[in-house]
């Protein structure tokens, strides 16, 4: 049961200054556009080309759904407030943003560690890839990407929904955000602060150690190569550490810097960059420079252009 007077939410966004508010809306809207056209492209790829059919473009091509939804589900909302001024949100759509950008986002850690489990396999242990990482084991990692989120997302929305917001209805923020609800319930909301840290610090944690201890391995058995070559071309299947040190870095600043939920502008700031410019880079870094990639892109172009032409 709802225990608030509170019927809607008003989201304060990025800026107050008009000029700026049309800088951002222009960039925001670009960043969007990109980031749904490129891992739609990664998606569409992997599906119709034969040679994208391993483990690595399996969960690159989840990656980028969950890039796609994680984005939609905070950033069209902006843009509609900023474009119509209305920025009222209710409080059940308060709330279920807050769950679907929080799942999104959480199995996107988890999607990580497989992914780099996925990588440690492939250069670490090679004779065995096939073997280890058969398309029933790429399943199952996907399936307990999502459980395991659904296991932090669910004891934290129950809390959250316990809150009671009795004066104040606006949200410093420009999407619905677990802290910023937290700072103007007027409920003790000590046990949610806490078990929101302990949770994202859990996930954080496991993820990382299980991605850091991937790339540790990799790193170590490439400088063995014997072939310059043979690093490099190792080296850039790594490349995903970019996007990787983004959200972590992101994300560990937010929830385990104590300070960082009074700093309102540098956590608008850090949430507008996982949110926004890191799905935008994700394609680029992780495939759309890959030569596979490429040449599939251009066989797809050329087999589209002769259907036009029939």
């Amino acid at each position: 049961m709802r225990n608030s007077t509170v019927e809607t939410f008003i989201l304060l966004g990025l800026t107050d200054d008009p000029q700026l508010q049309v800088l951002i809306f222009i960039f925001l809207f670009l960043t969007y556009m990109l980031s749904v056209t490129g891992n739609l492209t990664i998606i569409t790829l992997t599906f119709v080309d034969s040679h994208l059919k391993t483990p690595m473009y399996f969960f690159l091509k989840n990656f980028s759904f969950l890039e796609i939804s994680f984005t939609s589900a905070c950033i069209p909302r902006y843009l509609y407030n900023t474009a119509t001024g209305d920025k009222v949100i209710t409080y059940n759509a308060c709330f279920i943003q807050v769950f679907f950008t929080d799942l999104f986002a959480i199995t996107e850690f988890f999607l990580l560690a497989a992914m780099s489990y996925d990588r440690y396999v492939a250069i670490c242990k090679p004779l065995h890839y096939v073997t280890i990482m058969s398309s029933r084991v790429c399943r199952i990692l996907i399936i307990c990407c999502w459980m395991a989120s659904l296991c932090v997302i669910i004891p934290l929305l129950s809390l959250g929904l316990s809150l009671e917001f009795c004066d104040s209805n606006v949200l410093d923020h420009f999407t619905c955000d677990a802290f910023p609800l937290v700072k103007i319930s007027c409920s003790d909301t000590w046990i949610v602060e806490q078990t929101v840290i302990i949770c994202d610090g859990l996930t954080l944690n496991m993820t990382l150690t299980c991605v850091v201890l991937s790339y540790g391995s990799i790193i170590r058995t490439i400088f063995r190569f014997p072939s310059v070559q043979q690093r490099k071309k190792a080296f850039s299947t790594c490349s995903s550490q970019i996007v990787v040190s983004i959200t972590y870095g992101a994300c560990i600043f937010i929830y385990m810097n104590p300070t960082a939920k009074e700093e309102v502008t540098v956590n608008k700031a850090v949430s507008l960059l996982i949110s926004s410019i890191s799905p935008t880079l994700n394609p680029f870094i992780y495939t759309l420079r890959n030569n596979q990639v490429k040449k599939a892109f251009k066989d797809s172009l050329k087999r589209f252009a002769l259907l036009s032409t029939k």
